[in-house]
C-alpha cells in the first residue's frame, strides 16, 4: 500500500528519493519504502522529512500518534552487575585480551586495573603490536573536576593522587606505537572499558566510590544504541583530552 499523501507531497515540491533522503541523512531505499510499502520511520527523522515537505508530520505518517510501546530491556545489554567489585578483574583482562582493532579506557583513575592485574601493561603492548589501537584517557588530577569528585565521595585528595598513580602506572607505555594516552578534565558520568564491539560501563553515583557503583555489559548490535551512545561519549571527551608527554 502506497502513501499517496507523502508521493503528492513529494511531487509537488520536486523531491525524489534521493533528494529527500540526503536532506534527511539516510539511505534513498528508506524513503521509497516510505513512499512504495507506507513505512512509517522514526520519529526525529519523519519530523524532518516532514519539515522538509512543508507537511504536518501526523498527516503523512498517522502511525506517529499513537505512543510506542517502550523497549523493556536493550538488546545490547548482555549483563547487570550492582556494584564493579562483583565483578572480577579477570573480566576486564579477557576483554582487553579480545581486542582486535580498538581498545579504549575512559576513567579518572581506574588504578584497580594495574592493582588487580599487574600484566596489563604487557597486554596492552601485545594488543597493540597486533594492530589494535588502544587509547587511554586519565583524569588530569589538578582539574576542578577531579577535584570536586573527590569532596562528592568523601575522599579528597585521595582521588587526586590515584589519578597520579594511574598515570605513572601507564607512562611506560609512552612511545610504544599504536597506544596513545592523555588526561582530561571533564565532569565523568561513567567510567568506559571498550574493546571492539563489547564494552563495560561502571556508572558513577553521587557519594559513591566508583567500586560500589554499578557495571553494565554491553554489545554493540544496532546502530544508535546503548552501545554507541557510549562510544560517542568517549569520543567526545578524548577530543577535549591532552595527550601526554614523555
Amino acid at each position: 500500500m502506497a502513501n499517496e499523501r507523502l508521493r503528492a507531497a513529494m511531487a509537488a515540491g520536486g523531491w525524489t528519493h534521493d533528494t529527500l533522503a540526503q536532506k534527511v541523512g539516510i539511505d534513498p531505499k528508506s524513503v521509497e519504502r516510505w513512499v512504495n510499502k507506507d513505512r512509517t520511520p522514526r520519529q526525529r527523522t519523519a519530523m524532518l522529512a516532514a519539515e522538509a515537505l512543508g507537511e504536518d508530520v501526523h498527516a503523512l505518517w498517522p502511525a506517529l500518534r499513537q505512543p510506542r510501546k517502550a523497549r523493556t530491556i536493550s538488546p545490547e545489554l548482555v549483563a547487570l552487575y550492582p556494584r564493579r567489585a562483583d565483578l572480577p578483574i579477570a573480566a576486564y583482562a579477557e576483554l582487553f585480551a579480545q581486542a582486535r582493532e580498538r581498545l579504549e579506557v575512559l576513567v579518572y583513575a581506574g588504578v584497580f586495573l594495574h592493582e588487580g592485574y599487574p600484566r596489563l601493561n604487557e597486554l596492552l603492548e601485545e594488543r597493540a603490536a597486533a594492530g589494535c589501537r588502544i587509547r587511554i584517557a586519565v583524569g588530569d588530577a589538578d582539574s576542578e573536576q577531579v577535584q570536586a569528585r573527590g569532596l562528592e565521595e568523601r575522599f579528597g585528595h585521595g582521588i587526586e593522587s590515584r589519578c597520579r598513580l594511574a598515570l605513572m602506572h601507564y607512562r611506560p607505555l609512552l612511545g610504544v606505537p599504536g597506544v596513545e594516552i592523555r588526561t582530561h578534565a571533564t565532569t565523568l558520568y561513567n567510567s568506559i572499558y571498550r574493546a571492539d564491539d563489547q564494552m563495560l560501563v561502571n556508572g558513577h553515583v553521587f557519594g559513591v566510590n566508583a567500586y560500589g557503583a554499578p557495571v553494565w555489559q554491553l554489545r554493540r548490535a544496532e546502530d544508535g544504541g546503548l552501545f554507541d551512545t557510549y562510544a560517542a561519549s568517549f569520543n567526545a571527551v578524548w577530543e577535549t583530552a591532552r595527550p601526554v608527554e614523555d
